[in-house]
């Protein structure tokens, strides 16, 4: 059987090689005579698993020495909370609200202390970044929380706002890995795995040690304290272990094929194929104001439900499959994060005009 072509948005598509060397050791890793699926997460093996992969993600990023690197669970949306359980001293952060996922994060926040909408694009259903070069930052706001790449509109913030000197903490789920960033930018960057790094079921974050300490809210349960998990070196209990071996395995594959560089200039190549065919197409278009569109996640329509529908399910007859927009917006929308292939969105590309000599009048 085929593969076909996986444009989920998460869980993705993960580099046929990666796949490929851990198929071979399935069965035995390594000559140690089992899975990694079954080995304990205390052993001497595992233990030189996860510290390669923290090793290898260091190294991609260029992550500073301050920086503390957690593999943990729960997913990105267990962070809406750990956030402010752990950094709203003062009770009081600013939000920049530019989709569902910053809007999930915003409303738990504010279970715990007084979140401020610093900026929000709701009023163009979120289809483009809002200007942060002056935003209304208080001195007392512990930090400054985005979403950085919405994986649901397709919108990626192209310039950090500007936070007024506190610390900006960033959900970076959809957009890790696709291009290099400076770490020191950031008090905190997290994603969940399940989009451009491995499979679901672990969240990575990136944290500056002077922010990890026992100072945090009332009642923080034990698990959701980053210092918990600092502390005994994302070990404190059973770790997403397979998770995090094919986390590791997609990191020397990063590596191995040209580092972060390499794959922004692929991502921007393949991202320049679908916006330019959307930018002239009579029967498709973008939902994104161009300056905020994101490398990662492509959504478009037809301007008609019922033709959406339709490219949907021919789409995936012919091997194109998860192209279905997220259930709150409808549409089309196309996810090409690192796995997918330049051949990939070009075999879309074509399979789209094809559709649209047929369908547009």
């Amino acid at each position: 059987m085929s593969r076909v072509y996986n444009f989920s948005a998460g869980p993705a598509m993960l580099p046929v090689d990666v796949l490929k060397e851990a198929a071979d050791e399935m069965l035995d890793y390594r000559g140690c005579g089992m899975s990694v699926m079954e080995m304990s997460h205390r052993s001497a093996v595992y233990g030189d698993i996860i510290n390669e992969a923290e090793a290898d993600l260091r190294k991609l990023m260029n992550i500073p020495d301050n920086y503390k690197v957690l593999f943990m669970q729960g997913g990105a949306s267990t962070q809406f909370a750990m956030v402010p359980m752990n950094f709203m001293k003062n009770k009081k952060a600013g939000y920049i609200i530019t989709g569902q996922w910053a809007k999930k994060a915003y409303a738990e926040a504010k279970i715990y202390g007084e979140a401020v909408e610093l900026a929000s694009s709701a009023d163009k259903t979120f289809s483009y970044i809002p200007d942060c070069s002056d935003l209304p930052v208080t001195d007392d706001m512990d930090y400054v929380y985005i979403c950085e790449n919405n994986t649901i509109y397709g919108t990626k913030f192209k310039e950090l706002p500007d936070t007024k000197g506190k610390d900006l903490i960033a959900d970076v789920s959809s957009c890790f890995l696709s291009e290099p960033v400076d770490v020191s930018k950031y008090a905190m960057l997290y994603a969940g795995a399940q989009k451009n790094v491995g499979p679901a079921g672990v969240v990575i974050a990136i944290i500056r040690e002077d922010l990890i300490t026992d100072d945090v809210l009332a009642g923080t349960p034990t698990m959701l304290k980053y210092k918990t998990h600092a502390d005994n070196g994302s070990m404190y209990n059973t770790p997403p272990a397979y998770a995090i071996y094919i986390c590791g395995k997609v990191f020397k594959w990063l590596l191995k094929t040209g580092g972060l560089e390499k794959r922004k200039e692929i991502n921007e190549y393949k991202a320049k194929i679908l916006y330019d065919y959307l930018d002239q197409s009579q029967l498709f278009k973008g939902t994104v104001e161009k300056e905020s569109r994101s490398l990662m996640n492509v959504p478009f329509v037809t301007g008609d439900k019922d033709l959406d529908a339709l490219f949907v399910k021919e789409a995936k007859a012919a091997g194109f499959e998860n192209l279905k927009g997220h259930r709150t917006v409808g549409g089309m929308r196309a996810s090409i994060y690192n796995a997918m292939p330049v051949e990939g969105v070009q075999a879309l590309v074509d399979f789209m005009k094809k559709f649209e000599e047929v369908h547009h009048v």
